[in-house]
């Protein structure tokens, strides 16, 4: 029985995860899009041709974001292996995109739901040691927890998720973790 709660809790949490995630992409590309469109304020050189504030920032952005959504669509409808190597393209063409923590996010978690967990794991490691400031790092480290779970590793799971709390106890990724954590007590 407490298996069967264990395992709802992680399909409810996937669930809620997905429209948060969801979510939180749409935000974050409007914010990150609009500081790229704001002029940066130097001056040109002299003789120098002027493009429109935003023109340049606003082309380079376009293309990034154009190719990660790309990705997303092919992860929206369940083609994760595509997902992963539209992603891998992206950041491989967009290496210092601000969309490349949330690339790299969506390649674990796209491992995750094609039940690929040592593959999940490690790239959501990847995430949490190329971008540890990034809004992702909460919700890479409950998809390692998950994937841990998911393995049969609960000590390792109960740890990672302690780790989370501890790190971003105001999290919303934090806040599933305690209520998981409650579930395996």
């Amino acid at each position: 029985m407490r298996q069967l709660r264990g395992q709802i809790e992680v399909v409810s949490n996937s669930i809620e995860m997905a429209g948060k995630r969801q979510r939180d992409m749409y935000v974050d590309i409007d914010t990150r899009l609009r500081r790229l469109e704001q002029p940066a304020g130097g001056a040109p050189a002299p003789g120098a041709t002027v493009a429109p504030p935003g023109q340049v920032a606003s082309a380079a952005a376009g293309e990034d974001a154009r190719v990660y959504e790309a990705a997303q669509n092919q992860r929206r409808i369940g083609n994760y292996q595509a997902a992963i190597v539209a992603f891998q393209g992206f950041l491989a063409q967009f290496p210092q995109s601000p969309l490349a923590p949330r690339a790299q996010y969506w390649i674990g978690d796209s491992y995750f739901n094609l039940r690929d967990f040592r593959n999940a794991i490690a790239n959501q490691q990847r995430l949490i040691a190329t971008y540890p400031d990034s809004a992702s790092v909460p919700d890479a480290m409950l998809n390692i927890a998950s994937s841990q779970l998911e393995l049969g590793d609960t000590a390792a799971a109960r740890r990672s998720m302690d780790n989370l709390v501890a790190r971003y106890p105001a999290s919303e990724a934090a806040e599933k973790a305690r209520r998981r954590l409650a579930t395996l007590r």
